[in-house]
């Protein structure tokens, strides 16, 4: 059974920087394309970053330029690096594994990201 547990978030101004945790269990990271999901207020759950089983990276044009993804093999976790936050950033942020665009697992609790003007 995997487990997917969000650690990182929290307060943080306009302009500042945080770094999300994705731990997994269950299955193994370096072997599992995996995905960095958030959801804003009022609005759905959208997949702004992934990390290839390859290590191949994307990210949606929202965090492109400002987020990075890695991943921990021997950890067995992903990181979601957040610079130059921005007022619109504020959501919960969730992780998965992915199949192209569609998240594979039960989701995890999520970690609240909130950036203030």
């Amino acid at each position: 059974q995997v487990r997917l547990v969000e650690s990182g978030g929290g307060l943080v101004q306009a302009g500042g920087s945080l770094r999300l945790s994705c731990a997994v269990s269950g299955k193994i990271v370096s072997i599992n394309d995996i995905g960095w999901y958030r959801q804003a207020p009022g609005k759905p759950r959208e997949l702004i970053a992934s990390i290839s089983s390859g290590g191949s990276t994307n990210y949606e044009a929202s965090a492109k330029g400002r987020f990075t993804i890695s991943r921990d093999n021997a950890k067995n976790t992903v990181y979601l690096q957040m610079n130059s936050l921005k007022p619109e950033d504020t959501a919960v942020y969730y992780c998965n594994r992915i199949l192209g665009r569609i998240a594979l697992d039960a989701w995890g609790q999520g970690t609240l990201v909130t950036v203030s003007s």
